[in-house]
């Protein structure tokens, strides 16, 4: 055994020899690369004849299997040596390797016979040939073989696929017609998009897509050619990332998204629907930076619920103002880290310190006036309701109640504060105790007291 690899590496190292020496004499009279060795004395023919005499037992069988490739080359198993016949291995680069896979991955190669089975056997399994985008051909025996793993939508709906199949040929133009095929979904995917948003616009009043809206799938308001486009998921990476908005078509496709009424910082559009919601509640009602005379606190109650009524721009009808308003106080919703918004909200009147303090100030303040008609006593019934002039005839100006505390039910307040602690939880709860025995409020009354008058 170690005779034999020694005689092995001895005629390799022979062979080589021969080869160079060969090759460098080649040079001198030729350009052309040298490719084979040639056998040129009876030396070199002996030899190769004992090389492949060899290479044709177990062991050299074993060494070709493992050491047998060099330069981009295969020994051909079958082939004598001395022939030296050679199999080139595929030595295609790796980008065009990647470009055949991605070619044979999207089907536009196929041939158009086995195109139109597939889209015939797709016409079949759903009715139509309203292919959602990225589908995937199923490996299925309904469809061609060669098609399954493929995304048939991108190969078919391709401008060099129609151009390749279809262009100049008329009975391939009826015979896709008569299977319902979509010409339309043959344009830049920027011109369905945009069909997409003007038809959303039409329907719904804007262009506020939510992320997971799909054009609905057999919904005839919509174009066929834009059914089960994530629409959603467009107009978020339109805003995020200015998809479709690169190169030279950029400007002119802002310029129609804007004609659209397209939202580019939805928070900025949110707070402004707030904002003006508020503003026009306190023209309203008279309060807040818009108070007539004595200033008037700018409350909304959290389940307030903007109307649909003529009072207010139609594009406000069903705001929820009030939960809005809670989460501002609460949250922070609209303003953390916006010190500009927090300060547009203080300049029409906002109140922060929330709806419970705003209903103690009432409270207070139509407590202090019962006092002060009841000869500094509290003891209010709790049915008790702030009364409203009776007629037009009393002047509201000498009516001893404001206008803001008409209908407030003090004797209810009152009692919860007594049997609850209403008003009382908070960290001004004992400043508030203190205000209520200021005016002579009975913590304990008695039963069966008199109903004292408030006129």
């Amino acid at each position: 055994m170690f005779l034999a690899i020694i005689f092995v590496v001895s005629v390799k190292t022979f062979g080589f020899s021969l080869g160079q020496r060969t090759a460098q004499d080649s040079l001198t009279e030729s350009t052309q690369p040298v490719l084979f060795m040639t056998a040129q004395d009876e030396a070199a023919s002996s030899i190769l004849r004992a090389h492949e005499a060899l290479l044709s037992s177990k062991m050299a069988r074993k060494y070709r299997s493992g050491r047998g490739r060099a330069d981009g080359f295969i020994v051909a198993p079958d082939s004598s040596v001395a022939s030296k016949s050679k199999v080139r291995v595929n030595r295609t680069p790796k980008k065009q390797q990647s470009n055949q896979t991605f070619c044979r991955n999207n089907g536009i190669d196929l041939p158009y016979e086995s195109a139109i089975e597939a889209l015939r056997a797709y016409h079949k399994i759903h009715g139509d040939l309203v292919i959602p985008r990225r589908f995937i051909v199923p490996s299925e025996d309904s469809f061609p073989k060669e098609w399954h793993g493929i995304d048939i939508s991108s190969s078919i709906y391709n401008m060099r696929w129609w151009q390749k199949n279809v262009k100049s040929k008329p009975d391939r133009v009826a015979e896709l017609n008569k299977l319902g095929f979509v010409w339309g979904r043959l344009q830049h995917e920027w011109n369905l998009i945009l069909e997409a948003l003007i038809t959303y616009s039409s329907i719904y009043g804007d262009v506020l897509v939510p992320n997971k809206f799909v054009v609905p799938h057999g919904d005839d308001q919509w174009p066929k050619a834009t059914w089960k486009i994530p629409l959603g998921s467009c107009v978020y990476r339109i805003r995020s990332r200015n998809d479709f908005l690169r190169g030279g078509n950029a400007g002119s496709r802002r310029v129609q998204l804007d004609g659209l009424g397209f939202v580019w910082d939805v928070y900025e559009h949110r707070f402004r629907i707030f904002y003006t919601a508020l503003r026009h509640y306190a023209k309203l009602m008279g309060c807040g930076a818009y108070s007539m005379g004595r200033p008037k606190p700018l409350k909304i109650r959290s389940t307030f619920v903007v109307p649909a009524d003529e009072e207010w721009p139609k594009e406000l009808w069903n705001f929820p103002l009030g939960v809005k308003c809670t989460a501002v106080r609460q949250k922070e919703l609209y303003i953390k880290d916006k010190p500009e918004r927090k300060q547009a909200l203080d300049d029409i009147g906002f109140h922060w310190g929330g709806n419970a303090d705003l209903g103690w100030l009432e409270v207070v303040h139509a407590a202090a006036i019962y006092s002060r008609i009841n000869s500094r006593n509290l003891d209010v019934p709790y049915h008790f309701v702030v009364p409203a002039p009776l007629n037009d005839e009393i002047d509201p100006d000498e009516w001893p109640w404001p206008k803001h505390l008409w209908g407030l039910p003090l004797g209810q307040r009152l009692k919860d504060v007594r049997t609850k602690g209403a008003y009382l939880s908070s960290a001004d709860g004992e400043m508030r105790r203190r205000q209520l025995d200021a005016l002579g409020f009975e913590w304990k009354p008695k039963r069966g007291r008199p109903k004292l008058s408030a006129d």
